[in-house]
């Protein structure tokens, strides 16, 4: 996973630290599947920086003591939760680091999953460690849904959800069909349309610039900025 800048290094180590640390509890690997945009990164699959850690969670009755062995591996790494939800597994955990800089990183589980969700093992080098997590198909679904449901639920927009759905499209990749129809009730060609139509009337200039430039080195942000939404546009019209 790129580092847009030296600083965001200490935030890095410690994505990979908690990964690592929850990789290794047997309870959590059966029952965790990892997601979204730092999974995506760590793959190779977008080229952008994530600082978030998501997972599926496979099984309702494991959510309690999901909680209580992540709270153990916060304790001993010396993470300090700073909020956490109390309906859901969400925790924000603040570590050491210069003022100013970048020192708290959120751990998000979602349950229940979309049942058309597909796993595989992957081995993340930068960790050495063999993880369950959403194939390509799953992921590329799963990220078209959130950029509507982000809005939907919390009224903003992000710009990484462009940039990320735009590497998926770049790459040729697929996204799972019924994964959408699962989660929106719709065909998705018919979402598809949707989300075109959104994209062109919400989606600006500032929402892309406010969100990506942290995660971007100023190169290649300069670079793809001024193009994101044309693109994506243009590819969900295809």
């Amino acid at each position: 996973m790129m580092l847009p800048k030296p600083t965001d290094a200490i935030h890095k180590a410690w994505l990979y630290r908690l990964l690592a640390a929850v990789s290794d509890d047997s309870f959590l690997t059966a029952n965790l599947r990892f997601k979204g945009g730092t999974c995506a990164a760590m793959r190779g699959i977008i080229d952008r920086f994530s600082i978030d850690l998501d997972f599926d969670l496979t099984e309702k009755d494991a959510a309690l003591e999901a909680r209580k062995r992540l709270e153990d591996i916060f304790a001993k790494l010396g993470l300090e939760i700073k909020d956490q939800s109390k309906t859901v597994p969400q925790y924000f955990l603040k570590y050491e680091n210069k003022s100013g800089h970048r020192n708290t990183l959120k751990l998000d589980i979602t349950f229940p999953p979309p049942a058309n969700n597909d796993y595989e093992p992957v081995r993340f080098t930068e960790i050495d460690r063999v993880i369950y997590c959403h194939t390509i198909p799953t992921m590329f679904a799963n990220k078209l849904v959130a950029i509507m449901e982000r809005f939907e639920k919390f009224g903003t927009i992000a710009g990484r959800d462009i940039f990320d759905i735009h590497t998926f499209f770049i790459k040729g990749y697929h996204y799972k069909p019924e994964i959408i129809e699962e989660r929106t009730g719709k065909k998705a060609s018919v979402f598809i349309r949707s989300l075109r139509e959104f994209v062109d009337k919400k989606v600006t200039q500032t929402v892309i610039d406010q969100d990506l430039n942290t995660l971007l080195p100023p190169e290649r942000f300069n670079k793809i900025r001024g193009v994101l939404k044309r693109e994506v546009v243009m590819f969900l019209g295809e």
